[in-house]
């Protein structure tokens, strides 16, 4: 690895002259700013540690933006249409509102009773500092409680009952747990300048616009005033596709011309097929599914599109049209479970109601379980990436690792970054490792009372609590370090169900509860990490950000079950759209594949589906395919330093470029792809003055914009089913025979019989 170890595959940094320098990893001299042209264009690296943060603003806005959307999102998750809420929102509208409270309350002290303490009402202007803490309570009541699905699986799927405490001190638990691990990898994930998490760059962006003052240039827009018309444009404009005009969100130009040709709109269809000429004029097609392109990297950019060419549209056509898994038996995109005959699998002849256990016989008897080609495909995608995940890091950044870590443990903290780094540790006192690693044996101690207490209602004996807490503390760092430098995650929900489906099947809530601890967890250090480093970027003081992520996410957590609770015991047949009344909207759509997802993995298990004695047993070999594929990269990279495309070849990226199949839709990628190429590539390149002054705004611009319609249509009109009647309302894309089986003599609604 050498003294390339350190380096970010990502593009050429450009090097701005400045006096001073500070030493990097190597001992080599670099600016005193960030190594990153992105940061350095987005992020100032100055700091006025004198601002109050700890404010009564902070605590009344922050604690009641987190409270509204931790309520709200977890009320309307459960509805046909699920209405989500991001911080942004509070981002924006808490600014006025704190604004109004420094103008209005008055300069007066309140002293605690029986201490010391006291708070001034009006502590002066409501500053950037307040405002990021706010808005990440409020990132804090977004995020849902992946344990949710769990409760929501067993009480009203599996219809059994739930201890109500063991329920919460799952919801709560499954949260914190990644605490321990952020506080573990923060020094490399966060002190680094190198792990620069680019989708932050959009907040820091927005706070800029929203609170720095700016002198209009002449004939020009301020950031604000760009943010204010493009926010205003696309809240008008989502009237359209997110309520009279939805089909415009994916609009298949072959399904139009070849109406009655199952191939053509196999391979036309954006929403059930490939995708080909395909497009949308909707934001919410862009970044709904694969997040911002405008804050992804170039690199990774075309790396993802790479990777979706290849696996779309020449793997899954040479696979599904060579019948490869019986594949033509099936839907070419679907992400439902099939029995032999082309019919959707039939979970009782497979599960005994009594024992709530895998029936073997009733396996025998009926038979195997098959997916899409196109989901099957996904699976080993997943596998593939995990490996690559593993290999890419330990090749690429094993010495960064050592450095850093080397570094930390001697003390030598004033060598390890750049000005962002050495500001803070100026400036403020670092959060204690100790209060990190409390959290950590506190919240396993009832990780552990919930799995073996409560009459092991969740299945998961305390070994598995264990290996789950193993797994994620071993991927958080390799998949940290993918995230903090290409905006991609690669997730652990399929390997986390494989191994605990092999070690202890035929348990379905033994397998989701691990995946819960495992996956979920460490997708949480992961968020707590990228908090820290919006903080991080905007100065704010660590022990702040810890504090206001903590009691955030205990709110958050606590306020989520409730409202989930509630909904599951007080509404009849919810999630049952068979026994709902006509119309009702309760009808759970995540939670139903979530609990498809237990079936699969928890009831009849991967032994069952990916060995010899399943289906798609050879699947496993894309474990290995992943595992050597970044060793070719990181060879030829180091014996042609010269050509440094090659170091822009990330694998797992590469790999998983399609993994988001399905859920993701063709038209999803095929639009990303583009605007980021558009974004990143040519306006990059061409205009970067307007780049680094716009870009990141756009895209905060259209998402609030987006977030502010979509609000005001749910409970205005949507909740109500107040919607027009006429063609273009309807959300598919004109493709109705994309789904067909294309096996001969096999039947299906709508279909032709081939």
């Amino acid at each position: 690895m050498g003294d390339q170890s350190h380096e970010i595959p990502s593009f050429e940094l450009s090097k701005e002259k400045s006096p001073e320098k500070f030493r990097d990893l190597t001992g080599q001299d670099e600016e005193d700013d960030s190594p990153i042209e992105q940061v350095r264009l987005t992020v100032p690296p100055t700091d006025d540690p004198t601002l109050p943060v700890l404010t009564i603003r902070t605590w009344v806005l922050g604690i009641l933006s987190c409270s509204i959307l931790a309520f709200v999102n977890t009320f309307f998750g459960y509805r046909q249409n699920p209405l989500g809420i991001g911080s942004v929102s509070a981002q924006i509208l808490t600014l006025p509102i704190g604004r109004l409270m420094a103008a209005t309350l008055p300069d007066k002290k309140i002293f605690l009773p029986f201490t010391n303490w006291s708070f001034s009402l009006n502590p002066g202007p409501f500053n950037l500092k307040e405002h990021v803490l706010i808005t990440i309570f409020a990132g804090c009541g977004a995020n849902g409680v992946y344990a949710l699905f769990i409760v929501a699986s067993v009480k009203v799927f599996y219809h059994r009952s739930l201890n109500p405490v063991a329920a919460y001190i799952l919801s709560q638990t499954t949260m914190l747990l990644g605490y321990g691990w952020a506080g573990i990898h923060r020094k490399i994930l966060v002190d680094s300048p190198y792990m620069w998490w680019p989708n932050n760059l959009i907040s820091v962006s927005l706070f800029r616009a929203l609170h720095e003052k700016e002198i209009r240039p002449k004939g020009g827009l301020t950031r604000l005033q760009f943010f204010l018309m493009v926010l205003i444009s696309s809240f008008a404009y989502y009237l359209v596709p997110g309520y009279y005009f939805p089909y415009i969100s994916c609009i298949s130009v072959v399904c139009l011309i070849w109406k009655k040709s199952v191939l053509a709109q196999q391979l036309g269809s954006g929403l059930t097929g490939l995708g080909m000429g395909s497009f949308a004029l909707d934001w919410n097609t862009v970044s709904g599914f694969l997040g911002s392109p405008i804050a992804t990297p170039t690199f990774a950019i075309m790396n993802t599109l790479a990777g979706y060419v290849l696996v779309v549209y020449i793997i899954v056509p040479a696979l599904y049209w060579s019948n490869v898994y019986k594949a033509k038996t099936f839907p070419l995109y679907s992400s439902q479970t099939y029995d032999s005959d082309g019919n959707v699998y039939n979970i009782s002849r497979v599960l005994n109601e009594k024992t709530f256990k895998f029936y073997d016989e009733g396996y025998e008897n009926y038979s195997k379980l098959y997916i899409s080609i196109l989901f099957a495909i996904g699976y080993g995608i997943s596998f593939a990436t995990l490996a690559a995940t593993v290999t890419h890091v330990g090749l690429f950044y094993s010495g960064t690792i050592r450095e850093l870590t080397s570094k930390a443990a001697t003390g030598l903290k004033g060598q390890m970054g750049d000005i962002h780094t050495r500001l803070m540790k100026r400036n403020y006192k670092a959060v204690p490792d100790w209060w990190f690693h409390g959290i950590l044996i506190v919240v396993f101690g009832l990780s552990l009372f919930c799995c073996e207490g409560f009459g092991g209602q969740l299945q998961l004996p305390w070994w598995g609590l264990i290996l789950a807490c193993g797994i994620a503390w071993f991927f958080t760092l390799p998949i940290g370090i993918i995230q903090a430098t290409t905006n991609m995650q690669p997730g652990l929900n399929v390997i986390t169900e494989m191994i605990i489906g092999f070690m202890y099947p035929g348990r379905p809530l033994a397998n989701v509860s691990f995946k819960t601890y495992g996956y979920i967890s460490m997708t949480q250090a992961l968020g707590f990490l990228s908090d820290f480093k919006v903080g991080h970027y905007m100065k704010i003081p660590p022990r702040s950000m810890f504090l206001v992520q903590l009691i955030g996410t205990l709110i958050s957590s606590s306020i989520q079950f409730a409202t989930a609770w509630w909904l599951l015991t007080s509404i009849p047949n919810i999630c049952d759209p068979a026994k709902l009344p006509k119309g009702s909207p309760w009808t759970c759509p995540g939670d139903r594949v979530f609990y498809n997802a237990s079936i699969i993995w928890g009831v009849i298990g991967p032994k069952k589906v990916f060995t010899k004695d399943g289906v798609y047993g050879n699947l496993n070999y894309f474990f290995l395919i992943g595992f050597l594929a970044p060793i070719p990269v990181w060879y030829f990279s180091r014996k042609y330093p010269e050509k440094k495309w090659i170091k822009l070849i990330n694998m797992p990226i590469f790999i998983s470029g399609a993994g988001g199949l399905p859920p993701v839709r063709s038209v999803n990628y095929i639009m990303w792809g583009a605007v980021g190429i558009y974004f990143n590539v040519y306006l990059f390149q061409k205009f970067k003055g307007w780049w680094a002054k716009h870009a990141y705004i756009l895209s905060a611009a259209l998402d609030a914009g987006i977030a502010f319609m979509g609000i005001l249509l749910y409970f205005a009109l949507q909740s109500r089913d107040i919607v027009p009647d006429w063609w273009g309302q309807e959300s598919d894309d004109r493709c109705p025979l994309a789904t067909c089986p294309t096996q001969p003599g096999i039947r299906a609604d709508g279909c032709p019989v081939f």
